[in-house]
């Protein structure tokens, strides 16, 4: 474990050993979560922006019925409460 210190500016440098074992680089954008146990930091991911021609084929024909309102809520309620119980929200 290693110790930090919080600058009158609101600065945290992250330690080197932190930073290597990372890849994280000057200009690394990085997100921050606030959460129960703490601060989070991750990477941000940057992604090229895409049109309906490029990722048209990966779409599938679909032969099982749409789901329902209720079951997509359903559905984003137990994600929602496996993260909470990981402590990520």
């Amino acid at each position: 474990m290693e110790i930090t210190r919080l600058s009158s500016k609101g600065q945290v440098v992250l330690p080197k050993t932190i930073r290597d074992a990372h890849g994280w680089v000057p200009g690394t954008e990085l997100l921050i979560e606030d959460g129960p146990n703490g601060v989070l930091l991750r990477p941000r991911t940057h992604s090229e922006p895409s049109s309906l021609e490029t990722v048209a084929g990966c779409l599938h024909d679909v032969t099982s019925p749409a789901r329902t309102v209720d079951e997509m809520d359903a559905a984003i309620r137990a994600e929602l409460r496996r993260r909470h119980d990981r402590g990520r929200y």
